[in-house]
């Protein structure tokens, strides 16, 4: 007698590559999206170190606004120098008798994501560091301070 039951093994291979296929995409997606978020918040972590940075070396040294925007791009190219400010408080003052010195980033840093298929823009916020003004100066008898060098 002849068995006329259809054999279903011969199909059962292409619906596991087809179920593979959507769940392995489903997954790749999320892991990708994971990498690019931890690496958008490690830029946004870098930035506000960078001004953390920044307004240190600006509380401690005599130095100028150009000189802190120097060193925080050196650090961190992707923050152009022209979006670094500096600024004393009070209002006026002249770097031996100011209170407070202040770094930020300005708004509008771009950070280009590297997901396939799909392009995003994203831009960091502003990043701002306020230090009490505690001058050490630049040079202490003709030696450079290592920390404003």
């Amino acid at each position: 007698m002849k068995n006329h039951a259809p054999n279903f093994r011969r199909h059962v291979g292409g619906a596991a590559v087809i179920e593979f296929a959507l769940v392995a995409s489903l997954f790749f997606m999320l892991m990708i999206g994971i990498i690019e978020l931890a690496r958008v918040m490690f830029y946004w972590n870098t930035a506000t170190e960078l001004t953390r940075m920044g307004a240190r070396i600006a509380a401690v040294c005599d130095i100028d606004a150009g000189v802190v925007a120097d060193k925080v791009s050196g650090f961190y190219p992707l923050i152009p120098r022209d979006k670094v400010q500096l600024s004393y408080s009070p209002q006026g003052c002249n770097l031996s008798s100011c209170a407070e010195v202040t770094v930020s980033v300005a708004s509008g840093v771009a950070i280009n994501t590297m997901i396939p298929f799909l392009s995003l823009n994203l831009s960091l916020p502003e990043f701002r560091t306020t230090l009490p003004r505690e001058s050490l100066q630049s040079t202490f008898g003709g030696v450079a301070n290592p920390v404003c060098s």
